[in-house]
């Protein structure tokens, strides 16, 4: 689970959410956003990349409003900011104003430490969230997930759905909500074992993989496998997630061996390689349309829609046409 600092106001001046585990970080942002709508429903959220972030940028969404409205501010991947732009954030913190919350976003490391720097001197809130590379720590994310959700679990059950869904969390606390949402009482081995072992992994990806591969027939035919197998749906849009965000990522970073890749992007060497024949046709405006179609389809399957196969099918065929964006 992501660490806090004892001084933990979620609407404190400045947050800084550190390190590399993507559904941690999500958390961390979504914790901020909530508490400033419960304190104002009307709260404006900006979310921004560093591309987005420009010279000026910050000064104009944290000026005065003749409304007072509060507002957070979102900077992702804060570590890329330019030195002009990390000036900016700098002096900001020295005075930040009244109704907004800065969030920034940082993968730790040497890359941008000199604004870490800056954010805790100034005693910025922080959220650690470090990447879960051991099986002990994923283990007890999954235990945490369903004592957060009131639920019981055995011991056994949660081991078998480490063993069974891997090291992704989003693909675990997906499995955990399901779990919760289906089963009544407490959650064993055999439970886990009916639903996900040995098969919600393999299926989810390989819809995912035949997708973002821009292969529609293939991966609708996957899809239709999966459900009728009982795969939960939460499973396939936690896949197709990871697999536009991978392909995102990649396509942003700078080129280099895999195993530099790996470490930058936290991914095994083996996955760059696969992820680098798959981006192949690929744009930004393809992912950030597909990764537009997986939320939709997240919302449908959720309770947002009344058919969630229809939901993701629909999200299916988006992110395979995404993936044929280039040379249009």
């Amino acid at each position: 689970m992501a660490r806090k600092t004892a001084e933990d106001d979620p609407l404190a001046p400045v947050t800084l959410a550190v390190g590399q585990e993507d559904l941690l970080l999500d958390r961390a942002v979504q914790e901020v956003v909530a508490a400033a709508r419960a304190a104002d429903a009307d709260t404006d959220v900006r979310d921004l990349t560093p591309e987005q972030l420009q010279p000026g940028t910050l000064a104009e969404l944290t000026s005065p409003s003749l409304f007072a409205e509060r507002k957070v501010v979102v900077v992702r991947n804060a570590q890329d900011l330019s030195a002009d732009t990390v000036k900016d954030v700098k002096a900001y913190l020295g005075a930040p104003a009244e109704e907004i919350t800065l969030v920034l976003v940082h993968a730790g490391g040497a890359k941008g430490k000199a604004l870490l720097d800056a954010a805790r001197k100034v005693g910025a809130r922080e959220v650690a969230c470090p990447k879960m590379t051991k099986p002990a720590d994923r283990l007890a994310f999954v235990r945490g997930e369903f004592r957060a959700a009131g639920r019981s679990a055995t011991p056994e059950a949660c081991q078998t759905l480490v063993d069974a869904i891997g090291s992704d969390l989003r693909e675990l606390a997906s499995a955990v909500s399901q779990l919760v949402a289906d089963v009544e009482g407490t959650i064993d081995e055999a439970v886990v074992g009916r639903y996900y072992t040995g098969r919600a992994e393999a299926s989810s990806f390989t819809v995912a993989d035949r997708a973002v591969e821009g292969r529609a027939a293939e991966a609708l035919e996957a899809l239709r496998w999966s459900l009728a197998t009982g795969v939960a749906p939460v499973m396939i849009t936690s896949a197709l997630a990871q697999g536009v965000r991978a392909i995102g990522k990649l396509s942003s970073a700078r080129g280099g061996r895999p195993a530099d890749l790996a470490r930058e992007l936290g991914m095994p060497p083996w996955k760059i390689d696969r992820v680098r024949q798959q981006m192949r046709g690929w744009t930004p405006d393809g992912v950030a349309v597909a990764l537009r179609a997986v939320a939709e389809a997240d919302a449908g399957v959720k309770g947002g829609g009344d058919d969630p196969e229809y939901a993701l099918e629909k999200a299916v065929v988006v992110i395979a046409r995404a993936a044929r964006s280039r040379g249009r």
